[in-house]
């Protein structure tokens, strides 16, 4: 009898710890999701390229009937070709062939073209001091290589977090400063790449229209990293959608932080970053350098040089489409034998 009690009461003692197991277990599991839930609800959303009414996700449409696409040409040593008339190219939307009605070159009638930049500069730990410093020198040049043009600068750094440190001006000087300003984060664990981008367009949206003083402007963001993005809250996709959107080429130039070893070899190409692979150069008509000389100056004027240099051409779509609000391809020709890149694969309409 005794023995049937003892088992009884040690039945009952069980039960009742893994009664209290499995209470333990659902409140923890109920404050997991919980946290989960909460991380997500404060999770930064994609930023929008303009403040509108409708979804975070909504991108610039185009906002005039007049639809450019800037066009640089090379030959297969990769210099510019610069000598190219209207005639030259043929101009494609959805697949037809369009009139091209406007044709832009880097001076038209003695005019250089008005162009607006923003620098973007990694200050991430993987930078070295060195290399800011020898990077505010080049962009000294750079922007020294376009002082004909009617040019507008601004410098952004990111690491962790995106810093706008000089807004757009043409004053020389006010950008001298900004660039005496830059310092390097020695702990910064992040690299905001796409991030800054993001801010980078945004800003050539709503401070460098399109058009100045009658002539079509050339926007571009040149950006400085190693090329290797961490801690992103925008994806690339939406970055080269949105720049696409706002008729922005990406420049970018890799310092050897990360790829050192095979930088410092002539011989030998440096593999891909994952800013490579993501197509935000390619896919914006911009370029993509390695640093691997100690002299950054010619590099930067050949940069320069080539977003001065871009053809800029312009066609007006069938009017039954231009509110249709849906996404038109742009197919660029040229002669034979020469290579083209364009700013942006095609346009999204206005939806009416």
């Amino acid at each position: 009898m005794a023995l049937i009690m003892r088992t009884a009461l040690g039945s009952s003692r069980f039960l009742q710890h893994l009664s209290l197991f499995a209470l333990i277990l659902a409140v923890v599991s109920w404050a997991s999701i919980s946290a989960v839930a909460q991380d997500e609800s404060t999770k930064e959303r994609p930023r929008r390229v303009l403040p509108t009414d409708t979804e975070p996700q909504d991108i610039i449409k185009i906002d005039t009937d007049l639809v450019p696409v800037d066009v640089t040409v090379t030959d297969a040593k990769g210099r510019l070709i610069r000598n190219l008339k209207k005639e030259d190219f043929k101009l494609y939307e959805d697949g037809v062939e369009r009139s091209i009605a406007s044709f832009n070159v880097e001076k038209i009638e003695g005019a250089p073209r008005p162009v607006a930049i923003v620098f973007a500069l990694d200050l991430s730990g993987s930078m070295t001091p060195e290399e800011v410093a020898r990077v505010s020198d080049a962009m000294r040049e750079f922007s020294r290589r376009l002082a004909e043009h009617p040019a507008v600068f601004a410098l952004m750094t990111f690491g962790m977090r995106v810093k706008t440190l000089q807004a757009f001006t043409n004053d020389r000087e006010k950008l001298d400063r900004a660039f005496e300003k830059l310092a390097h984060e020695p702990n910064g664990m992040s690299t905001h790449t796409y991030d800054a981008v993001d801010d980078a367009v945004r800003m050539l949206v709503r401070h460098a229209p399109l058009t100045r003083a009658h002539q079509l402007m050339k926007r571009a963001v040149v950006v400085i990293t190693d090329g290797f993005p961490v801690g992103d809250t925008v994806s690339p996709d939406t970055v080269i959608e949105r720049a696409n959107a706002a008729d922005t080429s990406v420049y970018v130039v890799t310092m050897p932080s990360f790829t050192r070893l095979l930088a410092s070899t002539a011989q030998v190409t440096p593999l891909p970053t994952p800013l490579d692979v993501s197509g935000l150069v390619e896919k914006t008509g911009g370029r993509s350098v390695y640093a691997n000389q100690q002299d950054l100056g010619p590099l930067f004027r050949a940069i320069a040089e080539e977003v001065a240099a871009a053809y800029v051409l312009g066609f007006y779509p069938p009017k039954e489409i231009r509110t249709d609000g849906k996404f038109h391809p742009i197919r660029v020709e040229g002669p034979r034998g020469l290579i083209l890149r364009q700013s942006r694969p095609g346009y999204e309409a206005r939806k009416q």
